[in-house]
């Protein structure tokens, strides 16, 4: 008999690569999304598809939704692109850390054995970074309190993994990559400046692997912080500005040359009663840093493939040109 497991967002960018792969080997899936649907036949095979809000349903519901699921798979909350209302680290907890601990705890008792939160790559740096004073901002110390809680609902009973994520690459029907945010900003410009770090990146099927992999291999209370290519982040501008046909100039600059801008950003925001959750002016400092990862410390324990990184980049960025 296959197994079945619960996807948490299975209609999302990261929850329908993971529910693919999940089909691939095997598994049966059912899952929540919030609606509408982003196409028709979304899924390659049958997949249980409830439309609604998890969090509006009661315990008892959940509980029913869950029966004989053996893993649960968490593709859902909210990440730093949101500028909720001040004190970001409220909206943060709210989101992320107390739906995780309600669902982690309601999986436990529906027999699931196996938990895998989809976490983010900031807590990881948060905890090797100490002087940058990530730890600090709203974002990445919630991203750090929903991986205890988590970890917490399931000692003794149900082993929980994380998964640190980077920058993910990669299309799906009916969904506009998040980066068109990005090209839109660099579309018409002249000039845009880079900071001299740079960043790991994936693509979404190794995120997909990686979420099998920690339900499969994962040592309970492990994070995984997964990363396949490091680019710095004038290199991969330059790939936006060729991907928009484009002869904008990326020049690297100092955190210095831009800390004015981004101390503006944040005033406004603080003005306009918002709060990133990580502070413009800090994720400014941030790209300072080689926010780098080496796949050797997680690709063989969670059996993810190395991919054409590069490739994927070029792919998301046509469809986010496209008109």
């Amino acid at each position: 008999m296959s197994k079945k497991v619960f996807v948490l967002g299975g209609t999302g960018f990261l929850g329908y690569y993971t529910t693919e792969e999940l089909l691939r080997k095997g598994y049966e899936v059912a899952t929540i999304s919030l609606p509408p649907m982003p196409a028709e036949d979304l899924f390659s095979s049958d997949v249980s598809v409830t439309l609604g809000d998890i969090n509006d349903m009661t315990d008892e519901a959940i509980l029913e939704m869950l029966d004989g699921c053996d893993g649960f798979i968490y593709a859902a909350g909210a990440d730093e692109r949101i500028i909720p209302k001040k004190p970001a680290s409220k909206f943060f907890y709210e989101a992320n850390v107390l739906p995780t601990q309600r669902l982690a705890y309601l999986a436990k008792e529906a027999g699931i054995k196996n938990f895998v939160v989809f976490g983010s790559y900031f807590a990881e740096f948060a905890e090797r970074l100490p002087e940058s004073g990530l730890k600090q901002e709203a974002y990445p110390m919630m991203r750090l309190l929903q991986e205890q809680v988590a970890f917490a609902e399931g000692d003794g009973e149900m082993n929980v993994t994380v998964l640190r994520l980077p920058y993910i690459f990669g299309t799906m029907p009916g969904r506009m990559p998040l980066w068109k945010m990005f090209t839109d900003q660099i579309k018409g410009q002249e000039v845009f400046p880079a900071l001299k770090g740079g960043t790991a990146m994936v693509t979404v099927e190794q995120v997909a692997e990686a979420a099998v992999g920690a339900m499969e291999h994962g040592r309970h209370r492990s994070t995984y912080a997964i990363g396949d290519t490091n680019m710095n982040y004038q290199e991969f501008y330059q790939m936006m500005v060729t991907a928009l046909g484009q002869q904008t100039q990326v020049p690297v600059v100092s955190y210095d040359d831009v800390k004015g801008i981004y101390e503006k950003i944040d005033a406004d925001a603080e003005k306009a009663g918002l709060e990133h959750g990580i502070h413009s002016a800090k994720s400014a400092m941030m790209q300072e840093y080689d926010l780098y990862l080496d796949p050797e410390d997680t690709f063989t324990t969670l059996n993810v493939k190395r991919y054409d990184v590069r490739a994927s980049i070029e792919e998301t960025l046509k469809k986010c040109v496209e008109e």
